[in-house]
């Protein structure tokens, strides 16, 4: 610090002394500004969260023509006819044996955990109770990174993180998601968020060693085995109980096509960029997204209380991710 002229009071020259102090202090904990890779893993970040929010729509219109268990089961299978050539394209090597494990694991929770737990969800109580639980996924993957990473965000990161949680769940009551469900219900959707939760750290984990696309283009290779002929007998025992639609069919290839494939490209390296504590936040504006995909191609209504929840949210994803760069 400069020294201060002689010939002032020395009551002047302590308070000049003290604000000086306080600058130094509070200038330690300020976040400095997003590197160009940080600024990129955001922008990646939230096209995934983008592809990911059409998701529940998609999932709805693919309903009407097929069973649950069908639904996911036939999503890593769709997703496989595009991996598997551009794989093939890009002369992929082959996975190397110590990132089996990690592959696996990833593949059961975004292959088989999320949408198979999700399904029996959804067969006991409503898409908008799913969401209330399912609100606390951004909060849990943050959690799970930190346990995994060793890595502490700091304690503005979490109140901001939990008090989006909040706001999230708050959103999803106003659209009728308090009720009509029982205890194994919610057990179910427990372990649907986890399962998803995991397989992001792990996935984004999975992306020092390949890009992004190739993590989710292996999960889906490996998958394969078990998803494509449990796809085709769930198929052959409940294709008689639906009747097709075409915009049925359009969803089911959307979800295969997006939220199994595309959308892990931008998430994966949005996760691995930015960080996946923090990148984990952007998750938050699925809800809202989702929202506004179901009033444009479902007609749902927007109420008052749901826009106001929405703004509270994205202030809480905008404080989350200010401090990323927070040095302490």
């Amino acid at each position: 610090m400069d020294e201060l002229p002689s010939f002032l009071p020395m009551q002047l020259m302590n308070q000049l002394t003290q604000v000086n102090q306080s600058k130094l202090i509070s200038s330690k904990y300020m976040a400095v500004a997003l590197s160009k890779t940080q600024r990129s893993g955001l922008l990646f970040a939230f096209l995934g969260i983008f592809a990911f929010s059409l998701s529940l729509p998609f999932t709805k219109l693919a309903l009407k023509s097929f069973d649950p268990f069908f639904t996911a089961f036939a999503r890593p299978v769709i997703a496989a006819v595009i991996a598997i050539p551009l794989m093939m394209i890009a002369k992929v090597p082959m996975l190397p044996r110590n990132l089996w494990k990690p592959t696996a694991f990833t593949a059961a929770g975004a292959v088989f955990g999320w949408p198979i737990l999700i399904a029996l969800a959804l067969q006991r109580t409503t898409s908008a109770h799913v969401s209330v639980i399912a609100a606390v996924m951004p909060l849990v993957t943050a959690i799970i990174a930190v346990i995994k990473h060793k890595k502490h965000p700091g304690l503005s990161f979490w109140v901001a993180s939990s008090l989006g949680t909040v706001l999230l769940v708050a959103f999803s009551i106003t659209r009728g998601g308090g009720t009509n469900a029982d205890l194994k219900t919610d057990l179910l959707i427990i372990g649907a968020v986890i399962a998803s939760s995991y397989c992001y750290v792990e996935g984004a984990a999975l992306t020092s060693h390949m890009p992004g696309w190739q993590v989710i283009s292996w999960v889906v290779v490996v998958s394969l085995p078990i998803a494509l002929p449990a796809a085709a007998f769930v198929y052959a025992q409940t294709n008689a109980d639906y009747s097709f639609h075409g915009d049925a069919l359009f969803g089911l290839l959307a979800i295969g096509l997006s939220s199994m494939y595309l959308g892990f490209f931008a998430w994966y390296r949005g996760l691995r960029d930015f960080g996946v504590a923090h990148g984990s936040q952007v998750q938050q504006l699925q809800a809202i997204m989702t929202l506004g995909w179901s009033a444009l191609l479902l007609g749902e209504t927007v109420t008052l209380t749901m826009a106001l929840s929405a703004i509270g949210i994205v202030l809480c994803v905008l404080w989350a991710l200010s401090n990323v760069n927070r040095v302490k």
